[in-house]
């Protein structure tokens, strides 16, 4: 989902046509807190987000925002790319610096833009996979971690079992939760998730 926050009614409908030319869903925001207070809800998109941000704006400017949102720890998963038409060097090299994704001034080229969107909502959705890996794994226990680190360094379970001074039939439960908690079938699937 491609959010588009900017004060300027003529700007965000241009902006969403473009989004929907190439078959990218949009939403659109008058205000920064907008924008905010649909992320405090956490509506997250499976297929990635992405935030092109005006950077003046009346009640909150749009480097606050993106503060709001690095503060929030959202901006990997939300990636920002600030468009203003009052640019300069110094303010693109401080966005880039803080983890923008990009800065496009106004008048922008939109085939570019929306290339810049399309690379911006594939980060996402690889950065939302990562985070969907990483609460899997947080639901595992400390034994199952274990077990998990010796499946992962390729040791057999009688290996395991021997390491971990535990019966070969408590690997088989502690894999079985394993791969179950972190939905996969094999090691090796284990393995390509973890890499």
């Amino acid at each position: 989902m491609l959010h588009i926050v900017d004060d300027e009614a003529v700007v965000r409908d241009s902006l969403t046509w473009l989004a929907t030319s190439r078959g990218i869903p949009s939403r659109a925001y008058d205000s920064a807190p907008q924008l905010l207070a649909y992320t405090d809800a956490g509506h997250f998109d499976t297929d990635g987000d992405c935030v092109l941000l005006d950077v003046r704006m009346p009640d909150m400017n749009g480097v606050a925002a993106f503060d709001q949102l690095s503060a929030r720890g959202l901006t990997q998963r939300m990636p920002v790319i600030f468009l203003t038409g009052h640019g300069d060097v110094p303010m693109a090299v401080d966005a880039l610096k803080r983890g923008a994704f990009d800065f496009c001034e106004k008048p922008f080229n939109d085939n570019q833009l929306m290339d810049r969107v399309q690379e911006a909502l594939a980060n996402s959705r690889q950065a939302g996979a990562m985070a969907a890996v990483h609460a899997r794994l947080a639901t595992l226990s400390a034994r199952e971690r274990e077990v998990l680190d010796l499946i992962l360094a390729g040791k057999m379970n009688k290996v395991v079992a021997d390491q971990l001074g535990i019966s070969m039939r408590t690997v088989e439960v502690h894999r079985a939760h394993i791969f179950d908690k972190m939905q996969v079938k094999t090691a090796v699937e284990l393995a390509g998730l973890l890499k």
